[in-house]
């Protein structure tokens, strides 16, 4: 029993090989460029393939995606069909998704950015804002991670709606369900946080519609993915003051090209997709033991739906 690990980079490849090779000790675990025998692997555990790199597998099981998300996997073109991809999510991940988002919503409510550019002005401006159950907080996309934010804003006060496409019940939010209602969701958000999967009806919902439905000055926070953004539209957003300002963890290519225009603008804050990165000593525990499960059972909590994208 084999297994390849690839991550686009060869000193945490390696990591993770370490990690999985003291937990699964019965196991062969290889970095993918140095399998001696693809036709022996039968699990694969990766960050961002590159294109073609699970085709020499020919007896694979599954495909483990070290993230929440499969998009990064089925970008491959040549992704093996009908294999099916195991999501790793867990309590560590989920716990740094919400530190995240606390942190990023409150210095929005609290108007940091502001405060800070005023600093850098000398100038005394005692801003004063509403208490956060006045402040209207909207989350796009309620799966793990989503719902869990939703719950832990909805903790600290402020009046938490959710929007996913399926219908969801979250203690103390207010859910929304379907394009039908997209709009009724958008209408009086201040903060917006994204969190939804990547799919066809995603791309790009981060747009000029989208931001023109939200509350004047509102803010916008991305820890999803960078194509459900618009880039174009935000920063014509920011320039008529339809947003006040917005926070960035994820971009259309990553690392984001140095002569990016996100980088300088005083409103934006750009994070390099640490939002809620998994660690190989934490992840590799998850992942040794859906890979167990699933060669037991043939099947996992964790299993995603390739046809939905996540």
């Amino acid at each position: 029993m084999s297994i390849a690990v690839s991550l686009p980079s060869s000193d945490k490849t390696e990591w993770w090989c370490q990690m999985l090779r003291d937990l699964m000790p019965d196991w062969n675990i290889y970095p993918i460029d140095k399998v001696p025998d693809p036709d022996a692997i039968t699990y694969s555990v990766v960050w961002r393939p590159s294109t073609g790199a699970m085709t020499p597998f020919r007896n694979l099981k599954a495909i483990v995606s070290l993230g929440a998300g499969i998009d990064h996997v089925l970008a491959d073109e040549k992704l093996p069909e009908d294999v099916p991809i195991i999501r790793t999510v867990g309590t560590d991940l989920t716990q740094r998704m919400k530190e995240y988002i606390a942190l990023h919503v409150l210095r929005h409510h609290r108007e940091l950015p502001q405060i800070q550019a005023n600093q850098a002005a000398h100038v005394w401006d005692q801003i004063i804002v509403p208490p956060a159950p006045e402040r209207r907080v909207g989350i796009m996309g309620l799966g793990n991670l989503g719902a869990a934010a939703a719950q832990m804003l909805a903790q600290i006060g402020f009046n938490v709606v959710g929007w996913s496409r399926s219908p969801k019940t979250i203690t103390g939010v207010t859910t929304y369900a379907g394009d039908a209602s997209f709009g009724t969701f958008l209408d009086g958000t201040e903060i917006l946080v994204c969190l939804l999967p990547l799919t066809d009806s995603t791309l790009g919902i981060l747009n000029a519609d989208t931001f023109n439905r939200l509350k004047r000055g509102a803010s916008v926070i991305n820890a999803a993915r960078g194509p459900h953004l618009v880039d174009r539209d935000l920063i014509e957003a920011l320039s008529s003051g339809q947003i006040a300002a917005a926070t960035l963890d994820v971009f259309h290519v990553e690392p984001l090209s140095k002569d990016h225009p996100f980088w300088g603008h005083p409103r934006i804050t750009v994070t390099p997709h640490v939002a809620s990165m998994i660690d190989a000593p934490t992840g590799s525990k998850i992942v040794a033991k859906n890979i167990r499960t699933f060669e037991e059972t043939g099947s996992v909590a964790d299993l995603a739906d390739a046809k939905r994208g996540y």
